[in-house]
């Protein structure tokens, strides 16, 4: 190490020496945390050491320092500030997911969902009987109507009604046969 080399460790340390505490509390005023804050001064300070070549001669160099530190956490703060946004508008959709969760769960009852798969096998099976059928069990059990009613209606024995609704009834009886003991609990309660 020369003479000048010496000199500028010294002149680094006397400046880290003189400024880190003032400077550090004046950054932790605002930014609250010593840690972040001593960095925040670091930094200035190694900014202005970078730089001092290019600076004028007549730099104030507390003043240089303080106005980088106040640069420095402020910037530190701001993106503090864009961070709790961002984290708030995160927390903010977890909270909506989580109470739409919530509410369908609340929602949700397993007469519901058993609901919906009984409708579809109705629906099935009723597609795949003939026309005549498909109608006399309609009439019976979606419009709720008498089988001397259809008979009439449709000009055919009530012996035959009968049996073309037995014929609708007999196939959903096996289609059905793992909800029979959801019907007996939900009856049975």
């Amino acid at each position: 190490m020369d003479g000048s080399e010496n000199r500028d460790c010294g002149l680094f340390t006397v400046l880290f020496e003189q400024y880190r505490e003032p400077f550090t509390r004046f950054a932790n005023s605002f930014v609250r945390d010593r840690a972040v804050s001593e960095n925040l001064f670091v930094d200035a300070l190694v900014d202005y050491w970078q730089r001092r070549g290019s600076l004028p001669e007549d730099t104030n160099v507390p003043a240089y320092l303080l106005t980088s530190v106040r640069n420095k956490a402020l910037n530190h703060l701001r993106h503090q500030r864009i961070r709790e946004r961002s984290s708030d508008e995160l927390m903010r959709r977890a909270r909506s997911e989580l109470d739409f969760r919530i509410s369908s769960l609340e929602d949700f009852t397993t007469q519901s969902l058993f609901s919906s798969e009984i409708h579809e096998i109705v629906r099935q099976t009723l597609a795949e009987m003939p026309a005549q059928t498909r109608r006399i069990f309609e009439m019976s059990r979606f419009e709720n109507r008498r089988n001397t009613e259809i008979a009439s209606e449709l000009n055919l024995s009530i012996k035959t009604v009968e049996f073309h609704i037995g014929k609708v009834l007999k196939v959903l009886r096996v289609r059905l046969k793992d909800y029979l003991l959801f019907f007996f609990v939900f009856i049975l309660r």
